[in-house]
C-alpha cells in the first residue's frame, strides 16, 4: 500500500489485508486492488481503541466488548474510507470500493497483524493509524497492489 501525495510520508507499517484472494467484486469480501483515494477520514480525536459501528463512534473501548463479541473483526480508532479511481477496476458498479465501505481501520487483533485477516479491509495496530490519520488529507492517493 503506498499513499502519493505526501512525499515526506516515509514510514512503514505492518498490515493486515483479506482472508480472502485479492478481488475488486461486490461480495468477494477480498480487499481491492488498483488506485484509490481517501473519500473520508472519520475519527479524529476518539481515543485508540474506540470502536465504531455505521462509521459512528459506540463510546466505549473494545476490551468493553464481550468475548463473542472481540471475536469478530472490530472496527476501531480511525476510520479511512477509500473510493476507487479507476473506472470499471474499482470503481463504479459490481467493483466500486466506496460502495463496498472498503476501509483502513484499526483492529483489536493487533496480534494477527501480517497475516491474512479482514474482509476486505486493510487493518492496522491502533497507534499506527493515528499516526497515518494526522499525516493523510481526504484526497490523498492510495495505491493497493500485491
Amino acid at each position: 500500500m503506498q499513499f502519493y501525495r505526501n512525499s515526506s510520508l516515509e514510514r512503514s507499517y505492518v498490515i493486515s489485508t483479506s482472508l480472502r484472494p485479492p478481488s475488486n467484486i461486490k461480495n468477494s469480501l477480498g480487499t481491492p486492488r488498483g488506485l484509490h483515494e481517501i473519500a473520508e477520514r472519520i475519527g479524529a480525536g476518539q481515543p485508540p481503541g474506540m470502536v465504531f459501528k455505521g462509521r459512528v463512534p459506540t463510546g466505549r473501548h473494545f476490551s468493553e466488548f464481550s468475548d463473542a463479541e472481540q471475536k469478530t473483526n472490530l472496527i476501531t480508532t480511525r476510520i479511512l474510507w477509500l473510493r476507487g479511481l479507476e473506472p470499471g477496476v474499482n470503481q463504479g458498479g459490481d467493483v466500486d470500493t466506496k460502495d463496498r465501505y472498503i476501509y483502513i481501520h484499526g483492529t483489536h487483533h493487533e496480534n494477527r497483524l501480517g497475516q491474512p485477516q479482514s474482509a476486505g479491509c486493510v487493518h492496522m495496530a491502533n497507534l499506527d493509524l493515528i499516526e497515518l490519520f494526522e499525516t493523510v488529507r481526504t484526497g490523498d492517493q492510495v495505491m493497493i497492489a500485491d
